[in-house]
C-alpha cells in the first residue's frame, strides 16, 4: 500500500481548490483560462475588465440609448468561448452575464453601462467644514461659525475621478456671495451653486469622538451628513469643544452621539479605552448640567453605555459584539427588530412597514452589507443577570422600548423633574452606512433608519 506525505496531500487539496471555482465536470483542463481580455461596444465603448471582481464597466455618453448594443469585440483566453459572444445583441439597460468557457473551466463575468457624470463627491472649506451636497439640485450648503472670514476660504474638492473642475480647488475663494463651482468629465458636466452661510446655536448638537466631521469613520459622518441636511439648528462639534467651552449650548435641547467601533465594544473598561474624550471629567460635569437642567440624549450604536456616566445605574448592555466595515455581512432578506407592545411609541411613527408585521421594524433590504453591531441586554434565566424585564427595570431604571422575547434592543430613561431623557438604541439592525454598492440592494426598508432619528428628535426637543 503506497503512503503519502501530509504536505503531498495538502498541496493536491490547495491545487483542487484553485480550480474549484469554476470546475465544469469531472474531467477539467487545467491548462485553459476563461478570462475575457477586452470588451468593445458599438464599435467606440471600451469595457474596463476588472478580472478579480470578474466585471466589465462600460463607459457611454450622459445621453445614449443603451437598449441594443452590439457586442463588436470580445477578446478572450486562447481556447475559451463565450456566450453571448461577439457579434452579440445585447440589452444593456441592466447588467448582463457573460459566460466563458475553456475545456472544463468556466467563469461568468458580469457587464454593465456606466453613462458619464461628472459631481462633486466631497467639498470642504479650511479642511473643517463640510458642505452637504444636493445631487438632485446640484447645491452645497456649508455652515461656518458666526464671525468666520468668508472672503478667503479654502475649498478641498472630491470629484468624479478624471474629472476638471473651474474655479481649481485649492485656491482662497470669497464666498460672500454663491459661487459656482463646474465639473466637466467626457460628454458629462455639472454646475454646483455653493452657498456658505453662518449657522446659529444648535438645539440638536452631535457631539463625536473626532476634531471635525472629516475625520469621523464612514458609519458615523453617514450619520451627521444626513442630520445636517435634514435637520434645522443642528450642528457638529467634539467632545474636546465641549470641553474647552468652544460650544454655544443655550438652545440645545437634544444631543445625539451615534459611536461606532470596528469589531465591536464590550464592557466598561472596552468602552473607556476606546472612548476616553466622552469620559473626561470635565466633560462629564459639562454633559451631567446638561441632563439636569432638562436636556435630552439619544444615544446609538456604543454610545448607549454612556448613561451609566451620567448617574443611572447599571447601563452597560450584557450583550455586545460588532463586525468591520471592510467584510461587513451581506443580508440575504430584510432585517427587522421587535416593537412589541410598544407599537404606539413615537420613535415607531409613520415608518415603512411591512404591512403583515406591523410589531416589527424593518430597516434594511436583501443585499445591505452590514456590521451588525450591537449593543443590547439579553433576557432570560439561562444568563446575563436580567430573568426578565421587571429585573431589568429594577437594575436600570430604563423602560424597554424594543426588543423580542429574550433582549432589549432599545430603551428609555423617562424625563422627571431632575433630568431630561434619555432614548438608547442598540440593536444591530439600526444602520446608516454600507460598503454594499448601491446597485447590490434597495432602500425601501432603509430610509426607516433616518426616521427612528427625527422622531427621537422630536420627542425629546419636547
Amino acid at each position: 500500500m503506497k503512503t503519502y506525505k501530509l504536505i503531498g496531500i495538502l498541496g493536491l487539496i490547495g491545487i483542487l481548490g484553485l480550480f474549484a471555482s469554476c470546475k465544469k465536470d469531472s474531467t477539467f483542463n487545467v491548462d485553459g483560462d476563461c478570462k475575457i481580455e477586452s470588451l468593445v461596444l458599438d464599435e467606440i465603448y471600451r469595457g474596463v475588465v476588472d478580472h478579480a471582481a470578474r466585471t466589465v464597466v462600460v463607459g457611454v455618453p450622459v445621453v445614449h440609448d443603451d437598449h441594443l448594443m452590439t457586442i463588436t469585440t470580445l477578446d478572450l483566453s486562447a481556447g475559451a468561448a463565450a456566450t453571448p459572444g461577439q457579434g452579440a445583441k445585447v440589452n444593456m439597460t441592466s447588467p448582463i452575464v457573460i459566460h466563458v468557457e475553456n475545456g472544463s473551466v468556466y467563469q461568468d463575468y458580469k457587464v454593465s453601462v456606466k453613462h458619464d457624470e461628472a459631481r462633486i463627491l466631497s467639498f470642504v472649506l479650511n479642511e473643517k467644514y463640510i458642505g452637504i451636497i444636493d445631487q438632485v439640485a446640484n447645491t452645497i450648503t456649508v455652515s461656518v461659525p458666526v464671525g468666520t472670514d468668508v472672503k478667503t476660504l479654502i475649498p478641498t474638492i472630491k470629484t468624479t475621478e478624471g474629472a476638471t473642475l473651474t474655479p481649481a480647488a485649492g485656491i482662497p475663494c470669497d464666498f460672500t456671495n454663491p459661487v459656482d463651482f463646474t465639473v466637466t468629465y467626457n460628454t458629462a458636466s455639472t454646475t454646483y451653486k455653493v452657498t456658505v452661510k453662518e449657522k446659529g446655536n444648535p438645539v440638536v448638537l452631535y457631539l463625536g469622538l473626532a476634531e471635525t466631521m472629516s475625520q469621523l469613520n464612514d458609519e458615523e459622518q453617514e450619520a451627521v451628513t444626513w442630520m445636517l441636511s435634514n435637520i434645522e439648528h443642528s450642528d457638529y462639534a467634539s467632545f474636546a469643544d465641549l470641553a474647552a467651552g468652544r460650544v454655544v449650548m443655550t438652545d440645545c435641547k437634544v444631543i445625539w452621539w451615534h459611536f461606532h467601533k470596528d469589531g465591536g465594544l464590550e464592557g466598561k473598561a472596552a468602552f473607556e479605552a476606546n472612548a476616553p474624550e466622552a469620559v473626561d471629567y470635565t466633560v462629564l460635569d459639562k454633559l451631567k448640567e446638561f441632563y439636569q437642567a432638562g436636556g435630552s440624549f439619544l444615544l446609538t450604536r456604543y454610545a448607549v453605555n454612556l448613561p451609566f456616566y451620567l448617574g443611572e445605574a447599571e447601563c452597560f448592555p450584557n450583550n455586545a459584539w460588532g463586525g468591520n466595515e471592510a467584510d461587513a455581512e451581506r443580508v440575504n432578506s430584510p432585517w427587522e427588530f421587535a416593537i412589541t407592545g410598544h407599537t404606539d411609541h413615537a420613535l415607531w411613527q409613520n415608518l415603512t412597514m411591512d404591512p403583515t408585521a406591523l410589531e416589527h421594524v424593518y430597516t434594511c433590504d436583501a443585499g445591505y452589507r452590514i456590521t451588525n453591531s450591537t449593543a443590547q441586554y439579553h433576557i432570560g434565566t439561562d444568563w446575563g443577570g436580567y430573568d426578565n424585564r421587571d429585573v431589568f427595570f429594577e437594575k436600570t431604571g430604563a423602560v424597554d422600548i424594543a426588543g423580542g422575547t429574550d433582549a432589549v434592543v432599545a430603551w428609555e430613561f423617562s424625563r422627571t423633574a431632575e433630568h431630561g431623557a434619555i432614548i438608547c438604541i442598540g440593536s444591530g439592525c439600526y444602520d446608516w452606512y454600507t460598503v454594499a454598492d448601491p446597485s447590490e440592494y434597495s432602500s425601501y426598508y432603509h430610509a426607516n433608519v433616518a426616521k427612528i432619528t427625527e422622531n427621537a428628535f422630536n420627542y425629546l426637543k419636547q
